[in-house]
């Protein structure tokens, strides 16, 4: 349900453009949005509008600017704008600007609007040194990771400062030199390092720090889009060290799960719950081979077809539990019994009770079938589900193969 002003007073109701405010202390996306309405003009809607943020690349591009214009300009600036990949713009807030010598320094801080993002509230800092080289040259400092593996979009050995970013704060600095200038640009994060365990990071090879990241600039709180930029990256590094067979799990049960089974770290792809998404990117890359590996809560659900396994998004675990038990010639009771559990955990108990296990190896064919028919491609496919104890309730005759592949290695 939504009530608008007119509903409430029948008056005409005129849309109001939200501008973020140049020079208005705190200022911020969410803060501004708050003050004059939405960006799509005053909105009373009972259903609650997320709020976007802007990514880390956008902060340091704004960082960078404001530097780089104290510098050629002698100005503080408050906020600057700083161009999209899209075509569009945002106006980011700049804490503070000052010189050091030679080197102007300007710190945005992070704002990931209504986005559960560790890097929220980070202070993004960039430090510019003009040159004559009229090249603008990026390093990473304090807070910024660094590339250790292959396979990554920035080359090992270098500042984790993503493709997108890096050429957004080129143009940001680009936009303030005047002729004949050039640039030597610093980003860091100070608080980068300590927040990093909680990124991907670690996984990917990435040290010291956190990322620059960002493909569209902007920060789409809890979108499929931001979740896919941490996930999609393992794939790409697994291959180049070597791995065209792959091993996905949800999270980090189900890499610890894959390592009791003895099978590569590296080759082992979270995947959250966008299982989908993930097989999707699977099936336009060289890999060979794919064991689905998660618990049988979360699995049983690819076998009904469900490739988004997030609760809010797909269910009916005991439905499709029930319906491969009735098609086994499971009794009355004991279809009753199961669509009365809480947990697929309790499930397993009364499943076996009745003698009827068998059917989560079906489950688990039926899961590596559902997979193959939505990547349309030659690529073998296994499945194993198992139980919170760690022991293996079902699997298919392909995960065994996939399984000596790896042992073969």
């Amino acid at each position: 349900m939504k009530v608008t002003v007119r509903d409430i007073f029948w008056l005409p109701v005129y849309s109001c453009i939200c501008v973020p405010i140049p020079g208005l202390p705190g200022t911020s996306l969410r803060s501004v949005r708050n003050l004059v309405g939405t960006d799509k003009g005053w909105d009373l809607s009972l259903k609650k509008s997320f709020q976007e943020g802007y990514s880390t690349g956008s902060c340091a591009a704004a960082a960078a600017r404001a530097a780089a214009h104290l510098l050629m300009h002698k100005e503080y600036l408050q906020a600057v704008e700083v161009e999209l990949p899209e075509g569009d713009s945002i106006i980011i807030p700049i804490k503070c600007v000052s010189m050091q010598g030679s080197t102007a320094i300007a710190e945005t801080v992070k704002d990931g609007g209504d986005d559960p993002d560790v890097t929220h509230g980070l202070s993004v800092i960039a430090a510019v040194e003009l040159t004559t080289t009229s090249q603008v040259i990026i390093e990473g400092g304090q807070g910024v990771g660094r590339v250790t593996k292959p396979g990554l979009a920035v080359p090992m050995g270098k500042a984790a400062i993503n493709p997108v970013p890096h050429r957004m704060i080129t143009a940001a600095v680009k936009r303030e030199l005047e002729a004949g200038y050039g640039a030597r640009v610093t980003i860091s994060v100070p608080e980068g390092e300590k927040v990093a365990h909680k990124t991907m990071n670690p996984r990917l090879g990435i040290s010291g720090g956190i990322s620059i990241l960002g493909t569209t600039g902007r920060v789409r709180p809890m979108s499929r889009e931001a979740y896919l930029q941490a996930l999609i990256p393992q794939l790409d590094q697994a291959l180049a060290l070597g791995h065209s067979t792959l091993v996905l799990v949800p999270g980090a049960l189900g890499t610890r799960r894959a390592g009791e089974l003895g099978l590569p770290a590296e080759a082992v792809i979270q995947c959250s719950n966008f299982f989908g998404d993930m097989l999707d990117e699977c099936g336009e890359r060289r890999i060979d081979g794919i064991l689905l590996l998660g618990h049988l809560g979360k699995m049983i659900k690819l076998a009904g077809g469900n490739f988004n396994t997030h609760s809010r998004v797909s269910d009916a675990r005991r439905e499709i539990l029930t319906a491969h038990l009735a098609l086994a010639g499971a009794d009355r009771d004991l279809l009753r019994a199961i669509m009365q559990v809480n947990t697929m955990e309790e499930s397993v108990d009364i499943v076996k009770e009745h003698g009827m296990e068998e059917v989560f190896n079906y489950l688990a064919l039926q899961c590596s079938i559902k997979a193959r028919q939505r990547l349309a491609a030659d690529i073998k496919i296994g499945s194993i589900f198992y139980r919170m104890d760690g022991s293996i309730v079902g699997y298919d005759q392909e995960s065994l193969e996939i399984r000596r592949r790896f042992t073969c290695q």
